[in-house]
């Protein structure tokens, strides 16, 4: 353990299974103090246990498409242990569609939670940060931010908008005291896929490649490598991908 982030209070959207939890984790195991957020409190006091400091932790049930719930979740913090020192957001979904067959329903939904999502992160904890002229906006993106897949293109296209809006961001906070990382993880084992629900487009592009895949803690070590650095020193993007499946 370094002692870069002891007492930090660090808030981890998409905190209730996958990279979130796992961000969690080995967060709490740096001796940070972390806030879990995610739209299932159930899922959320299931991981709570499993924290170093699973007692000195806060859950919050909070949807990141609701700009008034993740306004509600910093006040609440801010209350409870302090100021926002970082905010890993870990929100996000995927579905594997083809364009042709017009699944608006899953395009929407991968808008709102990927695009309009990370903007609620923003927004909520930029001001604080600005103020206090220190903080650290982590959003998990993704390989597809750098490179469209076929089956992915709406899901390609909000990884781009997250990896437009980091960069926007990073250029007009220099000099502030804030920092802002992209992490871009390829092929990791979660239940994403388990979203997706056109067979068509899972057939063609969705399977497996026999490749040994990420596990959560694998993005979850970049997240903290990006959090623990100097203050002077600022990790704009870390792209980690499966040995085997380079980009």
């Amino acid at each position: 353990m370094s002692e870069a982030l002891r007492d930090r209070v660090v808030v981890v959207t998409g905190a209730s299974s996958g990279i979130g939890a796992a961000v969690a984790k080995m967060l709490s195991e740096e001796g940070a103090r972390v806030v879990l957020a995610a739209r299932r409190e159930d899922a959320l006091r299931g991981v709570q246990p499993e924290l170093e400091d699973g007692a000195g932790s806060v859950v919050h049930a909070t949807d990141v498409t609701d700009r008034g719930q993740m306004g509600a979740l910093v006040e609440r913090v801010e209350v409870d242990l302090g100021p926002v020192d970082a905010l890993v957001n870990c929100a996000g979904v995927m579905y594997f569609t083809l364009m042709k067959n017009n699944r608006a329903e899953e395009w929407e939904r991968t808008v709102e939670v990927n695009c309009k999502g990370a903007l609620n992160c923003v927004g909520a904890v930029l001001p604080g940060m600005l103020e206090r002229r220190r903080g650290h906006i982590v959003t998990i993106s993704s390989d597809a931010g750098r490179v469209v897949f076929p089956g992915l293109a709406v899901y390609s296209a909000s990884k781009f908008f997250v990896e437009a809006l980091s960069k926007g961001l990073r250029l007009e906070t220099a000099g502030t005291g804030v920092k802002v990382t992209t992490v871009q993880p390829g092929n990791v084992a979660t239940d994403l896929l388990e979203l997706s629900g056109d067979e068509e487009a899972l057939e063609q592009y969705g399977q497996p490649t026999g490749s040994k895949v990420l596990d959560p803690e694998d993005v979850a070590r970049s997240v903290i490598y990006a959090l623990s650095q100097p203050d002077h020193v600022a990790v704009n993007e870390v792209l980690v991908e499966p040995r085997d499946e380079p980009v």
